[in-house]
């Protein structure tokens, strides 16, 4: 019934973005304080966007609704950030632009999201940047295997959000390329991790380990360069083959792993830290150029608003799943930058590096550059 009421929704919608013109100008998110000095990067962002707007700004606007969903767990971060968000333009424009919220798969999966996406009939999509790859290839810049672990939340933040960073700008031409706009990207440094039955204390341990991934050629591509021995799996079929031995190990952020007991058939939680816990926010872009430009500043104030009230939450909710799993006997192994440094040395992933980068464009390049340079 709902996915009816959304059809419905995004004909309405169209109708509105007609009535009220265009501004069609391109923005970066905004942010508070609160999170450190990576809120005040976000803030900036929005200020280089469009003017800011008080209440009276809307009076002679025709109302418009976007409709937005996630394929998300109940109670993830993807679900938070889309309906803080929703609620937050609400309250901003005075209810004169809403979206109207679809959680937990209501609209489909992720590719089904983004291919409604693409034809503007949902204008908002909040998921992972794996996904986004087969819209936006240059997205594929984020499968760069641990290029985010020696880097803090606000560091990386400056690098995803920030209104000067080059990255940023690229990865924005990317997805307009794409007939998307990207609003933000929600992240504070917490990363996928790797469960398994024997401890992975040094580089050699992974050789031969037989674990679960994505179906993701360049995540699979980087368990191979480092001697492992990846197995595209349906998550329903993980924890019974985990707890047969049909594979040795699986890779997921924390609150995954707990809401799926993993603990259960696992012991030992290692943080490789591999590929960063990111949600993207992205909007069509036809759908964003329609709207007025008080309401893209209204938009863009809400998604920076909720980046700066969630990351803090993120941190704490890696670090209390994390203990979760200690408690219920998983040895907890983390590891220091030369770990990480032995791994990105190797040649063969160094040539992942290298084909990731070619696939995005030198996206990859500049990513790195951007990091190094926020770092210092």
């Amino acid at each position: 019934m709902r996915k009816i009421t959304a059809l419905v929704l995004a004909t309405a919608m169209a109708a509105s973005l007609t009535a009220c013109g265009g501004g069609g100008k391109t923005s970066e998110p905004a942010a508070t304080q609160g999170a450190g000095e990576a809120a005040k990067t976000e803030a900036a962002a929005a200020d280089t966007a469009a003017p800011a707007a008080d209440a009276a700004s809307y009076d002679d606007l025709d109302a418009v609704s976007l409709i937005a969903a996630d394929n998300s767990s109940k109670g993830a971060a993807a679900q938070l950030f889309g309906e803080l968000v929703a609620e937050k333009v609400d309250t901003i424009t005075g209810g004169k632009l809403t979206i109207e919220y679809f959680p937990n798969s209501e609209l489909g999966d992720d590719g089904d999201l983004l291919r409604q996406q693409q034809s503007n009939d949902i204008q908002i999509v909040v998921c992972q940047t794996a996904p986004v790859v087969s819209f936006v290839p240059g997205v594929a810049v984020f499968d760069l295997p641990m290029v985010f672990s020696k880097y803090d939340g606000d560091t990386i933040d400056k690098v995803l959000n920030g209104s000067d960073s080059a990255f940023r700008q690229e990865l924005n031409t990317a997805y307009e390329a794409a007939g998307t706009h990207l609003l933000g990207v929600l992240q504070n440094a917490t990363y996928r991790l790797t469960t398994a039955n024997k401890e992975l204390n040094t580089l050699a341990d992974f050789k031969a380990l037989q674990i679960r991934t994505m179906n993701n050629s360049n995540h699979m591509a980087f368990w191979t360069a480092i001697g492992a021995e990846p197995t595209p799996l349906a998550w329903s079929e993980v924890y019974f083959a985990l707890q047969s031995g049909t594979i040795d190990a699986e890779e997921n952020a924390a609150d995954t792993i707990v809401g799926a007991n993993l603990n259960e058939v696992q012991n030992v939680l290692a943080c490789t830290n591999h590929i960063l816990y990111a949600n993207q926010m992205s909007i069509n872009k036809a759908a964003y150029d329609a709207l007025d430009p008080a309401f893209q500043a209204a938009l863009n104030q809400a998604v920076s608003e909720a980046m700066a009230e969630l990351r803090p939450q993120l941190a704490d909710i890696d670090s209390n799943n994390k203990k979760a799993l200690q408690d219920k006997g998983m040895k907890l192994i983390e590891y220091d930058n030369a770990f990480y440094d032995e791994i990105l040395a190797l040649d063969t992933v160094q040539k992942l590096y290298t084909d990731i980068d070619t696939q995005c464009g030198g996206l990859g390049t500049t990513l790195q550059d951007s990091l190094e340079n926020a770092a210092k």
